[in-house]
This record gives C-alpha cells, sequence and structure tokens, in this order.
C-alpha cells in the first residue's frame, strides 16, 4: 500500500509558516518522502500501518489548512505517469519490503 499525504497551509504569518515548517518535518520523520513541495509519499505494507501513519498525520496536523490522506495499491502506484518538464519519466520501481542498512 501507498500513502500520499497532500496539503495547503496557511504561511503567512511567521507562526503560520513555523507550522507549516513542523508538519513537513513530522512527515519526514515519519518516513515520508517529498514528491512535491505540499505532496509527500510513504509506502507501507499493510493496511494496519496505513492506519497508524493517518493517525500519526492526525497527531501533528497544524491548526489551519487543508490536508488529505490517499491511500492506493502497488499495482495502482505502478500506473503512475511523471513528467519532467516535457520529459516523460521511466516508471516508479516498488521499493523493496525490507531494507538492511
Amino acid at each position: 500500500m501507498w500513502m500520499i499525504v497532500m496539503f495547503d497551509l496557511p504561511v503567512i504569518e511567521k507562526k503560520e509558516r513555523k507550522a507549516a515548517t513542523d508538519f513537513r518535518n513530522s512527515l519526514l520523520d515519519m518516513g515520508f518522502e517529498m514528491s512535491q513541495f505540499s505532496v509527500y509519499m510513504r509506502f507501507c505494507t499493510s493496511q494496519a500501518q496505513v492506519d497508524t501513519y493517518c493517525k500519526k498525520v492526525e497527531k501533528d496536523l497544524p491548526s489551519g489548512g487543508k490536508v488529505n490522506i490517499l491511500q492506493f495499491t502497488d499495482k495502482q502506484y505502478e500506473r503512475i505517469i511523471t513528467f519532467q518538464g516535457q520529459t516523460k519519466q521511466a516508471p516508479n520501481k516498488t521499493p523493496d519490503q525490507f531494507n538492511l542498512f
């Protein structure tokens, strides 16, 4: 399973910018990677893990703005079409389930 967190947060006041930055950093700390500036994605091994991360994201939500969480399967992820400028990119590879460091 994959999950994408998309958000549009207010950043006019200094306090709002700090809250948005803290939210982005919390997503990175949870293992999400930035796809675009306000779009972060993460691979999960099960629906239970998706549910766990949804609760963690909910706990770290800033007070303003809008946040959406999408969930989709590996098969759907394989069908993503990506362009860099006008150049079509190679399909993304599904990550291995276990990474050993």
